[in-house]
């Protein structure tokens, strides 16, 4: 029930109808554990403190609540060794996919095209085209640990793909067909893939994208590859010789199979997710089909409220972990709703039409989504008929107490739940609840069964403003890098506090909920003042004259350096602009966070999931060359980029 959609900053901007509270997944799971004689409270806070006090405890009977079966040896559930060596459920055997496929009806997927084309796969052709994949991988030669991977846009065939390399214990791997060669050489060749299954064109902005070239440049470049299956069916381009054997999905998938999944071990490699590779070589983020399937299914059912039958749309290329969660809601028993191509073409209204015509249930979106429509002023709720959307998530960056109000103004009276987690889990940290309240700009609560606090660089924990840490082993965080020793990996995330997860976001509590507020290895440090871009940033975008902005701190000796990028909407002035900024930075923050210089630029540059690059630009500032910051294949414009490296080389020429 929305209580006031234009609530200030901090106050409660809708809650739930207590007479929903037990037909909601933590209703549900709470009734579940009264029935195995476990009393866990009154309300949700008292739920994720015996989440957190008994994670042995509520893991097993998460497990059971969400009909996950194990063979193997019963057993502890984890072992009492430190972070990053706990391991989970030894000795226990499951399969992802088969946990994904049996026992449900009705349709699986659901696929949407650029141009509007739509298609419904059902639970028995998707069972149908994993078991004659699986069997064709098989003849190929594919076993237990070998590699399969896919050059694909979000279609059915990548969802097959991933089901059947599953089934068989293979390890996944999945590169969005827009990535530069280079991107995705860096990340393949270092698995020794044996399958590749890729697309020779894609649909993106309203054209048809030819590929060959660039896939030829991949193939060559990965010498472990012995086969290559095309997927042509989105495509007008065809597909080219190549010096391994390659067939087109259709003869992949033309033999009738049985479904057969391999039983593995909890900690099995599924796939491997790779960071953004903005700083040298992108790490392979192995996770295990075990912590992988739980931690998914705990986001899905409890922090998503996602029930079987629904239909669940994420919007999310292939290569971001959030088409992972896409996937793993056939876990669930819910349709997965596949946008391929450019969803907010041609006009960002778009994702909204879907959601209105295929009744989804839950939609997942980027905070920059939800920030455009306000901009773009547009009332979802006025325009389509959403009587079927129970809730919108957000993630991806710091959702604006305005994208708070747009939201509950705008789309209607639904349960926001703002989420902050990353790819190294494939879950989340922080999320929502729909038993509890939402208040303006802040995240409701912490996952169930994530210790999740706030540290000062002391190490102390602090309820203010401080690092995010995670004090308590997850089933989903990492088994390794690929390929690395684990010096790499305790570097990552053990090295600033031994035996803590030190995640690299910036969170506060408070009585109100939680603030996460950028990443803190980009947070600004000026004379001793630690300041959030995130506070910049909803300052200064929410004026009409910015379309974007992106604000750095860089060390430069004993000079400290803090500029503000800023990319211009469309008609604006940059001398009223500047003034607009200064003026709403004081007004709204104080003269602290006023930058040193404000730079108009024709953009802001993103990693290709979304992600401003913050720390990149920062180190052109500091002098390194544009090659050494990020590996511009994995960057969403990399000619921008090369302008921002000149921007760094002039001011370095010029400054004394």
């Amino acid at each position: 029930m929305i209580t006031d959609a234009h609530a200030a900053d901090g106050e409660m901007i809708w809650q739930p109808e207590p007479e929903d509270s037990a037909e909601t997944g933590v209703g549900r799971f709470a009734a579940f554990l009264d029935g195995q004689d476990i009393d866990v409270g009154a309300g949700y806070d008292e739920l994720w403190q015996w989440s957190v006090d008994e994670p042995e405890q509520f893991w097993e009977l998460f497990a059971r609540f969400a009909g996950v079966e194990f063979g193997g040896t019963p057993g502890p559930v984890c072992t009492n060794d430190a972070m990053p060596h706990t391991r989970w459920f030894p000795g226990r055997t499951l399969n992802y996919a088969r946990h994904l496929l049996q026992g449900h009806e009705g349709t699986a997927l659901i696929g949407i095209a650029e141009d509007g084309t739509r298609e419904e796969v059902t639970w028995d052709a998707l069972r149908r085209e994993v078991a004659s994949l699986a069997a064709h991988l098989r003849t190929r030669g594919v076993r237990h640990g070998d590699r399969v991977v896919a050059i694909l846009p979000n279609v059915a065939e990548a969802v097959v793909g991933l089901l059947a390399a599953a089934s068989i214990g293979a390890v996944w791997s999945v590169c969005a067909p827009e990535f530069g060669p280079g991107a995705i050489v860096s990340r393949f060749a270092q698995l020794g893939p044996k399958v590749v299954i890729a697309a020779p064109g894609y649909m993106l902005g309203g054209k048809d994208r030819d590929r060959r070239a660039e896939l030829g440049e991949i193939f060559a470049q990965l010498p472990t590859l012995e086969h290559i299956i095309w997927v042509g069916r989105h495509t007008c381009v065809p597909s080219v010789p190549t010096r391994v054997p390659a067939v087109d999905w259709a003869q992949a998938v033309a033999e009738p199979a049985e479904l057969v999944f391999e039983d593995v071990e909890f900690s099995h490699p599924l796939w491997v997710l790779f960071s953004s590779g903005t700083t040298g070589i992108p790490k392979g983020i192995v996770h295990g089909h075990g912590g992988a399937l739980l931690e998914e299914m705990k986001m899905l059912l409890i922090h998503s409220d996602l029930r079987p039958g629904d239909r669940y749309l994420n919007v999310a290329s292939t290569s971001w972990v959030l088409w992972n969660a896409l996937v793993s809601a056939l876990g669930v028993g819910a349709t997965a709703v596949l946008v391929d191509g450019n969803p907010t073409f041609p006009s960002i209204d778009r994702v909204w039409q879907i959601a209105a015509a295929e009744q989804v249930a839950v939609l997942g979106v980027g905070a920059g989504f939800v920030h455009a429509c306000a901009k773009a002023a547009l009332v979802p709720m006025r325009d389509h008929d959403l009587d079927a959307l129970n809730s919108l998530q957000v993630t991806g960056s710091p959702l604006s107490a305005d994208g708070y109000r747009w939201v509950y103004g705008n789309v209607g009276d639904i349960w926001l739940s703002s989420m902050s987690g990353g790819t190294d889990i494939a879950s989340i940290f922080v999320g929502g609840s729909p038993t509890l309240p939402v208040h303006v700009g802040y995240i409701q609560a912490p996952a169930l069964g994530v210790r999740v606090e706030s540290w000062d660089e002391a190490g102390n924990p602090t309820r203010g403003k401080g690092e995010l840490v995670v004090t308590r082993a997850m089933p989903s965080m990492p088994l390794s890098f690929w390929g690395d020793d684990g010096s790499r990996y305790h570097e990552s995330y053990f090295a600033m506090y031994p035996g803590v997860w030190r995640h690299g976001d910036y969170i506060e509590f408070t009585h109100r909920g939680i603030l996460i507020h950028g990443r803190s290895d980009s947070t600004l440090n000026r004379n001793g003042l630690r300041l959030g871009s995130a506070d910049i940033y909803t300052v200064v975008e929410s004026l009409p004259e910015v379309a974007e902005a992106l604000v750095v701190g860089a060390e430069l000796g004993t000079d400290y350096y803090m500029p503000l990028f800023v990319h211009l909407a469309d008609g604006a002035n940059p001398d009223v602009t500047q003034e607009a900024i200064t003026r709403s930075i004081r007004e709204n923050l104080s003269v602290r966070y006023l930058p040193d210089e404000i730079v108009f630029m024709p953009g802001i540059p993103h990693t290709r999931t979304g992600k401003k690059l913050e720390v990149p630009i920062k180190r052109l500032l500091q002098g390194a060359r544009l090659e050494t910051v990020a590996d511009l294949g994995s960057v969403d414009d990399p000619v921008l980029l090369e302008e921002y490296a000149r921007f760094a080389l002039e001011r370095q020429t010029i400054s004394p």
